[in-house]
């Protein structure tokens, strides 16, 4: 029997594009001999639907779109997801399942047992877990058809069920996992190694396929993949692109037709192009075209304008170089190089006169006090009004520059550098980003080399640099990860070699800012934890404060 892997760029509530990409992929692939066509997770209505879930309207499309589908299954069978209802009385209303179409209609359905509740995930407030186990048979051979986290109960303890062991028992001859597997820099390595212990554990070979493309946030890397029964990688499908490999199933896996390709791209690379498919995908999807974003002369705003030239075009970027007098010249000097070796559109407006105007204004207010935070802030809100008037005006959505080390620290400006429709790097440690711009400069300089080599300076006060306050960010950033990424608290970090009145000051300048990042734009995932929907920590916790 041939098996495609059909790796597909969903659109969460595009029942149109995505019917029309499916019917697409099963007439291509009957054309070309194949038995069975595999899709993802949901892939009928997209991942995540969240509470789209709860409208009528959307499951009756829902419906409709796998019937239309199931038309177009006839000399061939293809596996789709999509959600179920319920129909007994008690539980939640609705599955998430697997249709298996044949012969113009649906000849199985398998629901999902294994509900993810945790970090980004939130199945359980929709879905009812299935608890009935049955094989998808397809041309004669017995499948164990799963969804996702059905296959991740061999490492994680919150699993006690085990679908494989209840499908084994009726003697399945292959696995298929269909999965909505969201990206993070090191999700690959996990993805192969949970497989590899399934094939091993059950002596079966694996097809999994997985979405790729970006839903807001969450980026899905596709990556789809085959596997033997002894465990051993056989082939992956492409990485942040649509994709489509066919096997031929007699006993063990074999690719067909194709060489055999395994992702050796370094973290770095995998963070590059799954932000660039982040910031595509977020503009493509919602109809957006162009972007905006001030270029400072620092190294977060360069990154950030190589990202986004990448991703939509030098013609659809433009910058605001946004001086003050605490501006050092070669700010401005850097950020004009920067923009004309990526050939994008700049203007150069001065907020001098608009600070002293509104310093003059502030007088009869503020009187005789010292410049302090207010008088910085005042000017990171200044640049954030002129930003959003272009994107008014023009119609550029504004893309937000900070990184992950200032959101988490809130040494941000609300209603000023935090502004924005997207943010970008906010993920990435300011150490990431160095090494992420080292890795752009990688063949030749883009970003011009003093951005890199200098100080990092809000440049708000005369000769102003983020070590006046901070620690150095490689130290700053390990506490950060050992505290947001890893879960430790304070007495665990300290035994871990750091100063303990250092520690306090950052886990208590972490929690105090909460409130802050609760304003934060949608922010591109690429770690394991990401500031936004998988952290949720309270904004009035008196915990390490």
């Amino acid at each position: 029997m041939q098996i495609r892997l059909s790796q597909l760029n969903y659109h969460i509530g595009n029942f149109e594009e995505n019917v029309r990409k499916i019917i697409g992929e099963v007439k291509s692939a009957k054309a070309d001999g194949v038995d069975l066509v595999v899709f993802s997770e949901l892939s009928v209505c997209g991942y995540p639907p969240r509470d789209f879930l709860e409208f009528e309207d959307f499951i009756l499309r829902c419906e409709k779109a796998v019937a239309e589908i199931a038309t177009a299954c006839v000399g061939i069978t293809a596996i789709v997801g999509a959600p179920l209802r319920n129909n007994v009385s008690s539980g939640k209303g609705l599955f998430n399942a697997a249709f298996v179409l044949a012969d113009g209609g649906i000849r199985q359905v398998v629901k999902k047992s294994l509900l993810p509740n945790y970090d980004i995930f939130d199945e359980y407030r929709y879905f009812e877990p299935n608890r009935d186990f049955d094989l998808a048979v397809v041309n004669g051979v017995r499948i164990a058809l799963t969804i996702c986290e059905d296959l991740w109960n061999i490492e994680d303890p919150l699993y006690i069920t085990s679908p494989m062991d209840e499908l084994m028992n009726d003697k399945p001859q292959l696995m298929v996992n269909i999965a909505a597997s969201p990206f993070d820099f090191s999700h690959r390595e996990d993805r192969i190694r949970i497989l590899e212990k399934n094939c091993k554990k059950y002596g079966l070979p694996i097809l999994y396929t997985n979405h790729v493309g970006a839903q807001t946030e969450l980026i899905f890397d596709g990556g789809s993949m085959a596997l033997n029964a002894k465990g051993e990688l056989l082939h992956e499908l492409d990485y942040f692109k649509e994709d489509a490999s066919t096997f031929q199933f007699d006993g063990d896996l074999k690719l067909v037709g194709e060489e055999k390709t395994i992702d050796a791209r370094p973290k770095i690379e995998r963070i590059h192009d799954a932000i660039v498919l982040g910031i595509s995908d977020y503009f493509g999807k919602l109809g957006f075209k162009k972007a905006v974003l001030g270029l400072s002369g620092g190294i977060d705003s360069a990154v950030v304008l190589y990202l986004a030239q990448k991703a939509l075009g030098a013609e659809n970027v433009r910058t605001l170089l946004m001086p003050s007098e605490f501006s050092s010249g070669h700010s401005v000097d850097d950020s004009v190089t920067l923009s004309e070796n990526l050939g994008t559109e700049y203007e150069i407006v001065s907020i001098e006169n608009l600070f002293n105007n509104f310093r003059q204004d502030l007088k009869p207010l503020f009187g005789d006090l010292p410049f302090n935070l207010a008088e910085e802030n005042l000017q990171a809100r200044i640049r954030g009004v002129l930003l959003m008037a272009v994107s008014n005006k023009f119609g550029n959505i504004l893309l937000n520059t900070s990184n992950k080390s200032e959101c988490a620290v809130g040494y941000s400006t609300i209603y000023g550098d935090m502004n924005g429709g997207l943010s970008v790097i906010a993920d990435l440690y300011k150490t990431e980003v160095y090494e992420l711009a080292q890795w752009i400069n990688r063949n030749g300089e883009v970003i011009p080399e003093n951005i890199i080599a200098k100080a990092p300076s809000a440049e708000l006060r005369p000769d102003q640099k983020d070590s006046d306050s901070l620690p150095d960010y490689d130290v700053l950033d390990r506490i950060l990860i050992e505290y947001i990424e890893n879960r430790k608290g304070p007495a665990e970090i300290v035994a871990m070699g750091f100063d303990e009145m250092l520690v306090n000051r950052i886990l208590r300048l972490v929690n105090l800012n909460e409130y802050k990042r609760y304003q934060t734009p949608p922010i591109l995932r690429v770690s394991k934890k990401a500031f936004g929907m998988g952290r949720r920590v309270p904004i009035v916790g008196k915990y390490l404060c």
